[in-house]
């Protein structure tokens, strides 16, 4: 993969340096929403570090810096990126949104997008260590169904009672061969979800919600935020065993995208009778979609705030299996909050990459899946031609 020097909309490059500091902040409000102790000192390194070269940066720039570590913190949560000093790109400002959620104090996924597009290699590996190690221990045993398994397991069952996660290692499907790397990539619940003698679980995406400190509970994944679900969830007591849940960058970047995958695999069952096969080959992509005349699409799913940052970081898909079409697919509503979403996702693709990966949204890939699916089906009803082109 290769990427500009400097960003689009930075023609003097300042956006290539204000874009490094952005992912040193992010990975500082990350950084210190997983502390569960007061460490000493009470800042990590690289919190101290990212604030001093934002107040640094205010200084140069003739700005009034936050005055502390939690002075910055509450930019996060209050000011929108849009108004922070910063020379970013017009797809990084992301118009009124902020990096924290100002009620639960956690960031948003836009921070974690930020975190995760860090030069630091331990931030790009913060959800794929699990990810990647799964992947080796399957493929050290022949066996792509239990990575299958792995996957639907972590999209499915984000919150499981340690009753639950013992029973996985009798599981013939995948917990059999992966029984460890599932159990560290779930961690108990901090007892700050606990309210009134109960947790809530989003009933859409069996995620646990956040309670708020004006009262009433929310769902931190993007997709159900945005979509309007509201509700209380469904109240879950606390078990005897404890109560786990998947780390949260594994919730954002695995659950999330993959409900919305299974969401796609749903509605070309459901529209078409296709039925697609998931992560074939050890997650060589994430559907591969028969169709007639032994041709298959080829699609991977993202669900992400940031369409530049995506661009970036795509590389081709592997070959093995071998497709016809590839297709990135993002959520409906992402482009809805974000008229430009597709002309930024262009901008920003790596020199190798037009041509060879079709960006669309999921209600646009199954109009398109559905005219194709049409098209062939009156071409196989047209009758023959003879050479002179009238009907036989």
């Amino acid at each position: 993969m290769t990427t500009t020097d400097v960003p689009p909309g930075s023609p003097d490059g300042t956006g290539t340096a204000d874009e490094t500091l952005l992912r040193l902040i992010a990975s500082a409000l990350a950084g210190l929403s997983r502390q569960r102790t007061v460490p000493n000192p009470v800042y990590p390194a690289k919190v101290q570090n990212a604030y001093n070269r934002l107040v640094l940066h205010c200084l140069r720039r003739g700005e009034e810096p936050p005055g502390s570590v939690p002075e910055m913190v509450r930019w996060a949560c209050e000011r929108p990126l849009a108004t922070w000093p910063l020379t970013l790109p017009d797809e990084a400002r992301a118009g009124e949104a902020v990096l924290v959620d100002p009620e639960t104090r956690l960031p948003h996924q836009m921070c974690l997008e930020w975190e995760v597009s860090a030069a630091d290699p331990a931030a790009e590996l913060f959800e794929n260590e699990r990810i990647l190690e799964a992947l080796a221990v399957c493929r050290a045993a022949k066996s792509p169904g239990a990575y299958t398994a792995f996957r639907a397991l972590l999209t499915s069952r984000p919150m499981l009672t340690g009753a639950e996660l013992a029973l996985l290692g009798g599981d013939p499907e995948c917990g059999m061969l992966l029984h460890s790397v599932i159990k560290r990539c779930y961690e108990p619940v901090p007892a700050s979800y606990l309210r009134e003698g109960a947790y809530r679980q989003c009933a859409r995406c069996r995620c646990l919600m956040v309670p708020l400190l004006g009262g009433g509970h929310r769902c931190e994944l993007d997709r159900c935020r945005r979509d309007g679900t509201g509700d209380d969830g469904i109240p879950l007591r606390p078990d005897k065993g404890g109560i786990f849940q998947l780390s949260r960058p594994l919730r954002m970047f695995v659950t999330s995208p993959g409900l919305a995958e299974t969401d796609l695999e749903a509605a070309l069952k459901k529209r078409f009778g296709i039925t697609a096969e998931m992560w074939p080959n050890y997650d060589a992509y994430d559907l591969r979609i028969p169709l007639p005349g032994r041709r298959y699409w080829a699609v991977d799913v993202k669900d992400r705030v940031n369409p530049a940052l995506l661009a970036r970081t795509i590389t081709p898909f592997r070959g093995d299996p071998p497709y016809d079409r590839a297709f990135l697919v993002v959520p409906r509503y992402r482009f809805r909050e974000n008229e430009a979403y597709g002309r930024q996702f262009r901008r920003n693709l790596p020199d190798d990459m037009p041509g060879r990966v079709t960006l669309l949204d999921d209600q646009a890939f199954l109009r398109l899946v559905g005219r194709e699916l049409t098209d062939l089906s009156r071409q196989e009803a047209e009758p023959p031609r003879t050479e002179g082109g009238c009907h036989a």
